[in-house]
């Protein structure tokens, strides 16, 4: 990175509960240039994990992320923090009690508060939560950054991490408020047969009769229901097996994986995370550098043009065709 790149940087600092949780969601997006777990808020220098817990130093704890604004711009991070807590909460996160434990969102300068501000109050007139939202906007505070092994806690301790994060209650929440399809009728309306069967019924397409089996424009594959962004068209390749294939999603996070015991077989379903759709499995036969191979059906999606990427609300990954494919 550059100086002059470095000096349109920007923070984000976001308290959501357990800051082990609040590190993947906002990881792999375009514009990232990294995430810090750590202490803010309270009144004594420099807190340990343990002083924070036993609520000796009234700090939060939180996540700071630096991003570039020009490409994932801040009212974006701002509506994936919110699904990643229970705003309504005032006592902590979850199973997590106490108030190191809040929720808060911490403005670096007076056009964030303005766009935080805005957020909440469309949360709150979304009427998607019963209760009054209770997450503080507050003006960043010193921030201190979390023992080493707290940070990046996801990838350190997979296991531990994935238990926790359900058996707080936390995954469950999102689930509950965030996830899952729009009404089916109306559903049934806006796709097609096939479409339908496939992301609602886990039903699978024939080999080599999908819209994108042997696709190989430049382009982004987004959810045919909720439109988030699944997979690129640089990590795409033939498999051979009659449906599109790729090495990896765009973020680990917007796939949700499921053991799949149908048709007396064991195999790992993969989901959207917002939209809850059955997009297909994953294999661990495919190529370098992942040695993954997600075998997806084009009924569960929808491609978008790098042309169109900016008209369609998709310009933060123009990026992903800036430089030549590892596939080419």
């Amino acid at each position: 990175m550059n100086p002059s790149q470095a000096s349109k940087l920007e923070l984000a600092t976001f308290a959501g509960g357990c800051f082990w949780c609040m590190v993947s969601p906002f990881e792999e997006l375009p514009g990232i240039h990294g995430i810090i777990s750590g202490y803010t808020g309270g009144r004594t220098e420099n807190p340990t994990y343990e002083e924070v817990c036993s609520e000796q130093t009234g700090h939060y704890e939180a996540v700071q992320i630096k991003f570039d604004p020009a490409i994932f711009p801040y009212r974006k991070l701002l509506e994936l923090y919110w699904q990643q807590i229970d705003p309504t909460d005032e006592g902590g996160q979850f199973h997590d009690r106490g108030e190191s434990y809040r929720t808060a969102i911490f403005y670096h300068n007076e056009r964030q508060r303005e766009e935080a501000e805005q957020s909440k109050r469309e949360l709150a007139a979304s009427g998607r939560f019963s209760k009054p939202i209770a997450t503080q906007i507050l003006p960043a505070a010193p921030f201190y950054p979390a023992e080493e092994y707290h940070q990046n806690y996801h990838k350190k301790n997979p296991g531990h991490y994935k238990r926790y994060r359900k058996g707080s209650g936390r995954e469950d929440f999102i689930e509950r408020h965030w996830s899952g399809p729009a009404d089916p009728e109306e559903l049934k309306k806006r796709l097609t047969p096939i479409q339908f069967e496939v992301t609602q019924n886990n039903a699978t397409e024939r080999p080599f009769t999908g819209e994108y089996w042997d696709h190989t424009e430049d382009g982004i594959y987004v959810d045919i229901v909720s439109g988030e962004p699944l997979f690129s068209s640089r990590d795409k390749y033939d498999a051979g097996c009659g449906w599109p294939s790729f090495t990896r999603p765009l973020r680990e996070y917007s796939i949700k994986e499921k053991t799949d015991t149908s048709h007396f077989m064991i195999r790992t379903e993969v989901r959207s995370r917002q939209g809850d759709s059955h997009l297909g499995h994953v294999f661990e036969d495919g190529p370098e550098p992942t040695g993954l191979r997600y075998c997806i059906n084009s009924a569960a999606l929808r491609f978008i043009p790098k042309e169109d990427l900016e008209k369609e609300g998709y310009g933060e990954y123009l990026y992903l065709f800036d430089s030549p494919s590892e596939n080419e």
